[in-house]
C-alpha cells in the first residue's frame, strides 16, 4: 500500500514530507509518495501574512486535496496550523520536536547583539520584530516573505544586516552552518509549536489509526499545551504571540508572550505534565490579568 502525502511545494516543505515518508517506511513499512499543492500562501509573497488572512493560507488547499481523495495525509510545520482547524481534520500524529529556537544569520557573522547601531533586521514575524525591539531598540524591522532560501538572498538584494528564521527550518535543510547565533527562548520566546511537524488526516480515513504510531507523547503534549495558550488568546500572525513549554520529569514548564493593550507580557509558570491544556489555559489567563 502506498500513502499519499499532501504537501507545499516549498523545498523545506518537500524535506520535513520526505521526513514523513521515511518514518512510514521505517516504523510502518508502507511506502509514501508526495503530492505537491501550491497553497494560497505561497502564491502571495508580497505582502505580510497578517495583511492577507494569516497562517491558515498555508494549509486550506491541502485541506481540500483530502477532501477530494488526492491526498491521504497533510505534512504541516504545527506553528502554521491555525488552533481551530475545520471539525472534518484531526492533527493525528506529531513526531518528535525538531530545535524550538529563532537563529540569527548574518553574511558577516556578526553576533546581533554586536551589531551597529540602527542595524537593519529581516522578519516578516510580528512576534519576533517585537522580540527584536526589546532586545535591541535601536535597529531597524525590515519585512520581508518568502520560503528560506529567498530570505537568505534578501540579506544583499534588500541591504539588510541579517534576518531571522526558525533554527528548525534550517537544520531539516541541512544549513545549519550558516547560523550566526541562536535566540535562547527566555529571550525569544518561540512561536507555538515552532519545531513541531504536524500529520493532519480526515477523521474517517482507513489508516488513521496506523498513522497515529508516528505520534510522540512529549512532543504532542507540549505542542498541545502550546496550542491551548493561543486558542485562550484567539492569538494569531496578526499577534505578537509565542509560547514554549518544555518537560522535566513529570513536571511541564511554560513560557508564554503576548501582546496586552500595546504592551508585550511575558510570563511562566510550571505545574503536572498531566494537566498541560489546563497550563496553557492558565499561562495565558496570567499574561492577561498581568500578575
Amino acid at each position: 500500500m502506498k500513502i499519499n502525502i499532501g504537501t507545499r511545494r516549498s523545498q523545506l516543505a518537500q524535506v520535513q514530507a520526505n521526513t514523513v515518508i521515511d518514518m512510514i517506511k521505517e516504523k510502518l513499512n508502507f511506502d509514501g509518495e508526495k503530492v505537491l499543492i501550491e497553497t494560497k500562501g505561497d502564491k502571495i509573497l508580497d505582502v505580510t501574512l497578517d495583511k492577507i488572512g494569516g497562517k491558515g493560507l498555508f494549509v486550506k488547499e491541502i485541506e481540500i486535496a483530502m477532501l477530494e481523495q488526492r491526498a491521504d495525509i497533510a505534512v504541516h510545520s504545527m506553528k502554521d496550523v491555525p488552533y481551530d482547524i475545520p471539525e472534518e481534520f484531526e492533527i493525528v500524529a506529531i513526531p518528535v520536536r525538531e530545535d524550538v529556537r529563532d537563529a540569527f544569520i548574518a553574511f558577516n557573522n556578526i553576533s546581533f547583539y554586536d551589531l551597529p547601531k540602527g542595524a537593519r533586521i529581516g522578519t516578516s514575524s510580528i512576534r519576533r520584530g517585537a522580540q527584536v525591539k526589546i532586545l535591541r531598540p535601536d535597529v531597524e524591522i525590515v519585512p520581508i516573505r518568502g520560503n528560506v532560501q529567498t530570505r537568505i538572498m534578501k540579506i544583499e538584494t534588500e541591504n539588510l544586516d541579517g534576518i531571522i528564521l526558525a533554527a528548525a527550518g534550517l537544520k531539516r535543510l541541512d544549513m545549519e552552518n550558516i547560523i550566526t547565533n541562536y535566540f535562547e527562548p527566555t529571550d525569544m520566546v518561540p512561536a507555538v509549536a515552532q519545531g513541531a511537524l504536524g500529520i493532519e488526516m480526515v477523521k474517517n480515513h482507513p489508516q488513521i489509526d496506523m498513522i497515529k504510531k508516528l505520534d510522540c507523547n512529549e512532543a504532542r503534549i507540549c505542542v498541545d499545551a502550546e496550542r491551548s495558550f493561543m486558542a485562550t488568546l484567539h492569538g494569531d500572525c496578526h499577534s505578537c504571540i509565542g509560547a514554549y513549554a518544555y518537560l522535566e520529569g513529570e513536571t511541564m514548564h511554560m513560557l508564554g508572550i503576548y501582546e496586552v493593550q500595546g504592551e508585550i507580557i511575558k510570563k511562566q509558570l510550571s505545574g503536572q505534565k498531566n494537566n498541560y491544556i489546563e497550563l496553557g489555559i492558565a499561562l495565558a489567563k496570567k499574561i492577561l490579568e498581568n500578575n
